[in-house]
């Protein structure tokens, strides 16, 4: 039997062309700019140590500074000031025996994160930092004393998230949903929950999580109720992989996605909506809603992508593996937490060794 000719292949076919093309041009960043700050400031401070560095809790105050925690050999907190002539993310210090951090919340008067360690997960808060003086001056920052509020049930604490008036932060265990009262300074276990995941806050104040099968329960801090089974999911994957959130600080609603990389919103008056598009990667990892609708986030392990999806045209498009090249170069494989900053730009915490801080500035879109 003579054997089948193969046939060669056209380089200069215009699928040929496109493909080189993708391959040598769109690897890295194709839209928007990436720039990786350090944990310090630069020149005067050095960095949080390589091996504890791992940056898996980001959130934003309403004077747009960033608040966030570390993971690894020993977890620190840290506050992101980008502000006038200051620049710097400054270490606020290392709470005694953790070696993890789920969730840093900013609440009415106090920053308050969740930390791990050996024992457990246990409950903490400090003072927010003032905003610094829009002056040439020499710096000066101090560091607030970290508040023990205790444990919450003994189990490792998996996710938190600030309410709507910032007076409780709500949070889950491996089986239990508790709440934070930030005035008494006291955890409360609400209820049973099969903790897995992220939790979020929806457009009408309830708080989502992950319950058993393919369905969401809700608690409504105001009135303190939970409800189980409330959401049913839309049909996919939602077994193979914990679920991450987005919230669109506009208008409320809430983005996720599936084990498969499909992406769906939630309205909590109207429930899920049909399937938005696929992500290239996945699972699709820590995403944040920029200040006109569009979402962004990073799909697939270890050398995540990050993709766009914008509400607009209902597309979702890869853009890359993340590259910082202002000042030092730096490639980004593993992100693990996003927030949206007070100007729309994006800050992604990096979870890897010498974790940077990366802020990202989207596109301009053209009018």
């Amino acid at each position: 039997m003579s054997e089948k000719k193969k046939e060669k292949y056209d380089m200069q076919s215009p699928e040929a062309k496109a493909l080189i093309d993708e391959i040598v041009h769109g690897t890295f960043m194709k839209e928007g700019t990436m720039a990786a700050f350090p944990t310090c400031f630069p020149g005067a401070t050095i960095p949080i140590p390589a091996d504890e560095s791992h940056i898996t809790a980001l959130d934003v105050s309403s004077d747009g500074m960033v608040y966030g925690g570390t993971s690894g050999r020993a977890t620190h907190l840290f506050v992101a000031m980008f502000h006038g002539v200051t620049g710097i993310v400054f270490d606020l210090g290392m709470p005694a025996g953790a070696d993890h951090c789920a969730a840093v919340c900013c609440a009415k008067g106090k920053v308050v994160s969740c930390v791990n360690g050996p024992d457990g997960g246990r409950i903490l808060a400090h003072s927010y930092q003032g905003l610094p003086f829009d002056l040439i001056q020499e710096w000066g920052f101090g560091r607030p004393s970290l508040e023990d509020w205790g444990k919450v049930n003994g189990e490792r604490i998996l996710h938190a998230v600030a309410n709507s008036d910032k007076t409780s932060v709500v949070g889950i265990t491996p089986h239990s949903l508790f709440a934070v009262d930030v005035e008494k300074a006291k955890a409360e276990v609400i209820g049973e929950v099969p903790g897995r995941g992220r939790v979020a806050r929806g457009s009408k104040g309830g708080i989502f999580g992950k319950d058993t099968g393919d369905s969401l329960w809700r608690y409504e801090p105001a009135a303190r109720k939970l409800a189980r089974d409330v959401v049913k999911l839309p049909p996919g994957a939602w077994e193979s992989a914990p679920l991450a959130w987005a919230r669109d600080n506009q208008s409320g609603l809430l983005y996720t996605a599936d084990g498969d990389g499909n992406l769906f919103s939630l309205d909590e008056e109207r429930g899920f909506g049909p399937a938005l598009g696929r992500t290239l990667l996945a699972p699709v990892g820590p995403m944040a809603v920029t200040h006109d609708g569009r979402l962004f986030g990073f799909c697939g392990p270890e050398l995540a992508k990050m993709f766009c999806f914008n509400p607009a045209t209902r597309t979702v498009s890869n853009l890359g593996v993340a590259v910082s090249v202002l000042e030092r170069r730096r490639y980004g494989y593993v992100f693990g937490d996003a927030v949206t900053g007070r100007d729309g730009q994006i800050f992604f915490g990096e979870d890897d060794d010498l974790g940077h801080l990366w802020l990202y500035f989207p596109r301009i879109l053209a009018r």
